[in-house]
């Protein structure tokens, strides 16, 4: 078999996960991340938003909270222990020069080689419609990246600007380039979802067995690659 995917680079120290709500990276790249932080690189996460609009049935009040403690756990399901949460409306995101700001400040103070984050094309394949967030996210991380490497850019922030970063990967893209064997690590990337209990005990027998689901996906790609369990990412240079 021909693989139709390239091995993701792994020679990076540290990366910058950057996605819209808690649950985002869980979807396949918390997998990626506990096989990373195993080699000890450095990996923190920054939310756009803390999902607080994400449960019809509860108030955001009370889902915001809730939401946001159940990433830390899974954050530390895989071996992440920096984690923070910006407070942009979650359903409402706009990709103005406010976010690109926030972005790009956070860049410039985690000073990343790499940066993950989650599909921002306009569907997941076939008659699919992407989250606004994530579409809106995703192309605000990339003009960040840039932002945060010009000096002349965003001169209020502090920290010195930062043109470090190699390359950004958008994890679940169905225009994914490259893939990366998360055999070993499929268990923690499953647990890590399971943190999200709450909200996945409201999105009914759709996600009753989460493992199911990742291992499903994940099977799938590592067919591409000839592994067991594979995750997928689109590999971008800004």
């Amino acid at each position: 078999m021909t693989a139709d995917l390239s091995n993701m680079p792994e020679d990076w120290a540290r990366a910058l996960a950057i996605v819209a709500h808690p649950d985002d990276m869980e979807y396949g790249a918390a997998s990626a991340v506990a096989r990373w932080t195993q080699q000890d690189k450095d990996i923190s996460y920054l939310l756009v938003t803390r999902g607080e609009a994400g449960i019809s049935s509860m108030p955001p009040e009370v889902v915001g909270p809730e939401r946001e403690a159940e990433q830390r756990l899974s954050c530390a399901a895989v071996g992440v222990e920096m984690v923070e949460f910006l407070d942009h409306a979650d359903g409402l995101v706009i990709g103005d020069i406010a976010l690109r700001r926030d972005l790009a400040g956070a860049i410039r103070r985690h000073r990343p080689e790499v940066v993950l984050s989650i599909n921002f094309r306009e569907s997941w394949g076939g008659p699919s419609w992407n989250h606004v967030d994530h579409r809106v996210v995703g192309v605000a991380v990339l003009d960040a990246v840039r932002d945060a490497a010009n000096p002349w850019v965003f001169t209020d922030l502090p920290g010195d600007a930062w043109d470090g970063v190699r390359f950004v990967a958008f994890s679940g893209s169905p225009q994914a380039t490259h893939a990366v064997d998360v055999t070993k690590t499929m268990d923690a990337g499953v647990e890590s979802l399971r943190c999200h209990s709450t909200y996945l005990a409201n999105l009914g027998d759709d996600m009753a067995n989460p493992g199911e689901f990742l291992r499903k996906a994940a099977a799938t790609c590592g067919e591409r690659i000839g592994v067991e369990y594979a995750a997928s990412f689109e590999i971008i240079q800004p």
